[in-house]
């Protein structure tokens, strides 16, 4: 039978986005066809031991002894344990050592809309190769696989376009009494658009309706956003949380009016089938692969119009009607998005490619 390893590398205990997906991913694959890199000493059957400094959370000298892991140590796990494969859940790989490989790829908004940090020199050179030198690439939509292929020229036949999936014991309709905020999830990062999500609520009328926005700090972003808050007037309306916990992240989608993902672009914005498996409304952009994920269901909106979005916040508030239609076709829409059958595509792909 042949051996995948599965690159854990990216798992913390505070897992967001891409941590998420890797964490939820696993689960669903067979342990025995598929063997956990695993950093957190979890009860998985099968797993490997692998460092536990390499985490998002553990900041750039975490990403950097990812890296240097990457290209040292895991090409020797794999001659160790017989591997034929490795399963990345992003696009990081080892470059020279003939591992073959299959990656995720999530976006390309570092090169969409590129910053100067660190970083990019990763963004703009070493996650092209390893896209390119992967026997796979899985994309987490139609809209991903469709930029990977005209933004880096992967070929099409590489690209394999994947439903992701959420965790139904973390995420389900609870019943409760809706509240009077809207809720965003996400990092601060420019192209989540959130300034302009600060300036629809301070342009609504009803004074009484707040926003809480659940993300990393970013030193680079987060503090303009505070000022921002705070010159519209909205400062003791907008309520920040770096992080928190699965059961938080349930009570807070069940009772919000909505949830707010108006992004300049989404290779595939998991909040929103979140906050659709849990019945809640969703004010989504008309942007990237949302419009996929979505289906019928939500209301979609131009980014760059203030006055759209904050148009959608005010229908959606207090309106029993939009309510009862979200918990009615939030969660038949987001069941057709399946771990399990996710699971099962990858592992025949592996199979095949083994």
């Amino acid at each position: 039978m042949s051996l995948t390893l599965f690159n854990g590398s990216y798992l913390g205990h505070r897992p967001t986005g891409i941590g998420v997906v890797a964490r939820d991913l696993v689960a669903a694959l067979n342990p025995g066809r598929v063997r956990l890199l695993d950093p957190l000493g979890g009860d998985r059957p099968n797993s490997i031991p692998i460092p536990a400094t390499m985490a998002p959370e553990q900041g750039q000298r975490g990403h950097w002894r990812r890296l240097l892991w990457l290209q040292s140590d895991l090409p020797q796990l794999m001659r160790c344990y017989g591997a034929d494969l490795l399963l990345s859940p992003l696009p990081e790989a080892p470059l020279l050592r003939g591992v073959r490989s299959v990656v995720l790829a999530h976006d390309l908004l570092p090169l969409r809309h590129p910053q100067p940090t660190p970083l990019l020199a990763y963004h703009l050179s070493y996650v092209p190769l390893v896209l390119h030198r992967a026997e796979r690439v899985l994309c987490n939509s139609e809209a991903t696989a469709r930029e990977v292929h005209r933004r880096l020229r992967v070929p099409i036949r590489k690209l394999v376009p994947i439903r992701l999936g959420f965790n139904p014991r973390h995420l389900h309709p609870m019943d409760l009494r809706r509240e009077p905020f809207f809720l965003v999830l996400g990092r601060h990062d420019p192209h989540k658009n959130l300034s302009q999500v600060l300036r629809a609520l301070a342009a609504l009328p009803d004074r009484s309706l707040q926003l809480r926005l659940v993300g990393p700090h970013d030193r680079r972003y987060t503090p303009k956003l505070l000022r921002l808050a705070t010159e519209l007037g909205i400062a003791e309306r907008c309520h920040w949380h770096s992080w928190v916990s699965d059961a938080e992240r349930l009570d807070l989608l069940n009772r919000c009016q909505a949830l707010v993902i108006a992004s300049l672009w989404e290779g595939f914005g998991l909040p929103a089938l979140e906050a659709m498996a849990c019945g809640t409304s969703v004010i989504a952009s008309r942007s990237g692969a949302l419009p996929e994920v979505l289906g019928d269901v939500g209301q979609l909106v131009n980014p760059r119009s203030v006055a759209e979005i904050s148009a959608a916040m005010a229908a959606v508030a207090g309106d029993g009607a939009m309510a009862a239609a979200a918990r009615r076709e939030g969660p038949a829409r987001a069941a057709t998005f399946n771990w399990v059958d996710t699971a099962r595509e990858v592992e025949q792909l592996l199979a095949e490619l083994a």
